[in-house]
């Protein structure tokens, strides 16, 4: 996956302007950066829900804003998880994992109810399938939007904040379900965060963004930026809790 040339923002307000970055198949990018520096400008921009101003989103060689079919092509390869975890409260657990694949898919509904309850039981949740998501815990409805986001078994993964809102220990559990589905299935992921104990964890790579830039000020691992980098701005954002964290985070 590449983004090239991106340019966009809101209204007549720019916030991204000349962005390029590529994403290589099997690696977890963590995109990270201070509150407004449109860490989910961007995101609307990969997903294909915000169109931008200029530059290309490119997935399989194909730009996705080149026509709609090459959207939904896209779409159908990629997972997307939100902070809420966006459950539909007036259908059980599995019901939600169903939809992707009632909506995507011509699987009788014996083979649906399989796929979803094998996704449920990745993410440890076969035992509540016929919960209400309102019946479980917040961290317990972020692994349920998981495993909807799972359940086509997508090239691509992508996460908004998906600590946000949980415990320490519930977002560590989180991240090392994300590294096993990384490990295991190959599934590349893309995640907006702002979580260090989260970037440091799981990232194989971080592009960090920045307000005034208009963009990209940072590129590389989490510990080279933590130890290495010249700029001011990425040494304050990933050594603010360092002392917390310890000396081999």
């Amino acid at each position: 996956m590449k983004v090239e040339g991106l340019q966009g923002g809101w209204g007549e307000q720019l916030v991204l302007d000349d962005v390029s970055f590529s994403v290589e198949k099997g690696e977890i990018v963590a995109i990270v950066g201070k509150s407004g520096c449109g860490k989910s400008t961007l995101m609307q921009h990969l997903l294909g829900l915000v169109k931008p101003w200029r530059g290309r989103v490119v997935f399989r060689e194909t730009d996705i804003w080149s026509s709609p079919e090459a959207m939904q092509r896209a779409r159908r390869r990629w997972g997307v998880t939100f902070q809420s975890g966006a459950l539909l409260g007036n259908l059980t657990v599995i019901e939600n994992v169903k939809l992707p694949l009632k909506e995507y898919t011509d699987l009788t509904e014996d083979e649906i109810a399989t796929v979803a309850y094998s996704k449920l039981d990745t993410v440890g949740l076969a035992d509540f399938a016929d919960s209400s998501p309102l019946e479980v815990s917040g961290g317990m409805q972020k692994r349920a939007g998981l495993a909807r986001a799972m359940a086509l078994d997508p090239e691509v993964l992508f996460f908004d904040e998906p600590s946000a809102g949980l415990d320490p220990v519930t977002s560590a559990h989180l991240d090392d379900l994300i590294r096993s589905i990384n490990r295991s299935l190959g599934t590349t992921v893309v995640i907006v965060t702002h979580e260090l104990a989260s970037i440091f964890a799981i990232s194989d790579r971080v592009i960090m963004l920045d307000a005034e830039a208009h963009g990209i000020i940072a590129r590389g691992t989490a510990r080279e930026l933590r130890d290495s980098s010249g700029d001011s701005r990425v040494r304050a954002f990933f050594r603010r809790e360092a002392a917390e964290e310890g000396k081999d985070s």
